[in-house]
């Protein structure tokens, strides 16, 4: 009868011993494994330097607004501080191209019902030392300015402005800027 408890005590012992050997091995390859938004991100960029987006446009307003709207989006999405020192890690540099409205459907007499507002922008994200850190996703990084183009719809018969629409469009618009500076897997 001994014989079988002596088994049994040997099976659990074996058995407790191999369990605190995976454990080990799986606390041990994870430990170079980073987890959380700061994986997302590079490392080796602490400070970016967001200067005032240029705008080529006739309203002279939405440049500053993206700007804003870009640097909340990095402050509160990436572990990166924005800075206004233009020596920064990097610097976010982004044009407005153009902003337009585009009537989707009128009524009988002509008057719009539904409009979309776009607003379209070129950005490109530039280390220190000159690379280009930001990498389009569909076309690998050609040397070129990444485009960005964000609509909003509203309906003036709604009381929906083309202001309101329009910081629709630009906060989408930084949202997508600042997932465009997530490292690529």
């Amino acid at each position: 009868m001994s014989t079988r408890f002596d088994l049994t005590d040997r099976l659990g012992h074996s058995l407790a011993t191999a369990l605190w050997v995976a454990v080990f091995i799986a606390i041990g390859g994870c430990s170079l494994y980073q987890y959380g938004p700061s994986s997302l991100y590079r490392s080796d960029i602490k400070t970016i330097h967001v200067p005032i987006v240029r705008n080529a446009t006739f309203r002279n307003d939405l440049g500053v607004r993206l700007t804003e709207a870009i640097v909340k989006e990095i402050e509160g999405r990436t572990p990166y501080k924005v800075t206004g020192d233009p020596n920064a890690d990097s610097t976010l540099v982004v044009t407005m191209t153009s902003e337009t409205k585009q009537v989707l459907t009128e009524s009988p007499s002509d008057d719009p019902r539904a409009l979309d507002a776009n607003v379209a922008v070129q950005a490109n994200w530039l280390s220190r030392q000159g690379e280009m850190l930001m990498q389009n996703t569909v076309v690998p990084n050609s040397g070129a300015l990444i485009g960005f183009s964000q609509s909003a719809r509203f309906v003036p018969e709604a009381g929906q402005s083309i202001d309101t629409a329009t910081q629709v469009a630009i906060e989408n618009l930084a949202s997508r800027i600042v997932s465009q500076m997530e490292l690529r897997w």
